[in-house]
């Protein structure tokens, strides 16, 4: 009860902020998230020491200051928490405005191309939650795969945000037979796959040096479609836009064996992840006990 209620002010607090966040410009919103950001990292210790503690155990050359990146990834999270709400308010997204740079759509289109539909895989990585929305506002038809929040009132909050942007959500434990069937029909389907989650099935493969237990899904829904994996990161640039970039397609086959081909798979999704980690890593979200369940 005690962490409801703890919820429950965190929510309402929020909701005071965003009302007045929802009638100022874009880049004075982003601007106070910034400050907020900062403040939340100081106040936060509990997930502040868990991202100092992540970064001291990957970055180990000494050239990464852990206590900078994770400060940086407070901001960001905020920055990505104002323009959310912006998009939820907004009418008519200018998504040429968030978005100035693209590369690699061509790569989608040529995953489309096999008419089994593609799986575009991301990570909590930058502002996620804008990728797909951005996808479809290019014209592309799909659905995004999400989990149920625990907390009505944070899931109902996400759930305004991908119906106001067009983003259609099927649930993980709805039935795969959905999945399965947007992808039939030649369209997207989103998903996040970066995160150790003990009540999903998963395997252990090497995630910067030491095993993750890492979710399947991607792989396996790709086995059971036929539909290649594309991975997808959006990018925040130090102007407060956005790049978004698609990398090569990977045409999931199936091997002598399925578990043999399980793990070659997540771990070739996995390795591309990690670069992009390793690249931008005030853009991940570190604050994640990413290594936490143990083999």
């Amino acid at each position: 009860m005690k962490i409801k209620t703890k919820r429950y002010h965190i929510y309402y607090w929020m909701q005071i902020l965003f009302f007045f966040i929802r009638f100022i410009p874009l880049r004075c919103s982003l601007a106070v998230a910034s400050v907020l950001g900062r403040i939340v990292f100081y106040l936060v210790r509990k997930h502040r020491d868990i991202a100092i503690n992540n970064l001291n155990s990957v970055f180990v050359d000494g050239k990464h200051d852990a206590a900078v990146i994770a400060k940086r990834l407070f901001i960001n999270l905020a920055k990505n928490g104002a323009e959310w709400v912006k998009l939820i308010n907004s009418n008519n997204v200018d998504y040429g405005r968030l978005v100035t740079e693209e590369y690699g759509l061509d790569r989608l289109d040529e995953a489309l191309s096999g008419g089994r539909g593609a799986i575009v895989l991301t990570g909590h990585f930058g502002n996620w939650e804008l990728l797909m929305s951005y996808v479809k506002s290019k014209g592309y038809r799909g659905a995004v795969i999400g989990k149920r929040l625990y907390f009505h009132k944070y899931n109902d909050f996400i759930n305004r945000l991908r119906l106001k942007t067009g983003d259609r959500v099927i649930y993980r434990d709805e039935s795969p037979k959905k999945f399965l069937k947007v992808l039939r029909d030649g369209e997207i389907i989103g998903m996040l796959a970066d995160q150790d989650i003990s009540s999903v099935p998963g395997i252990f493969v090497e995630f910067f040096g030491k095993p993750a237990y890492t979710p399947v899904a991607p792989v396996k829904l790709s086995m059971a479609s036929g539909a290649p994996i594309v991975p997808a990161f959006i990018i925040r640039k130090s102007d407060n836009t956005h790049k978004v970039i698609f990398e090569k397609p990977i045409a999931v086959k199936k091997g002598d064996s399925v578990d043999e081909s399980t793990v070659e798979y997540t771990m070739a999704w996995t390795k591309v992840l990690e670069k992009y980690i390793r690249d931008y890593p005030e853009q991940w979200v570190w604050i994640h006990e990413r290594w936490k369940t143990k083999n």
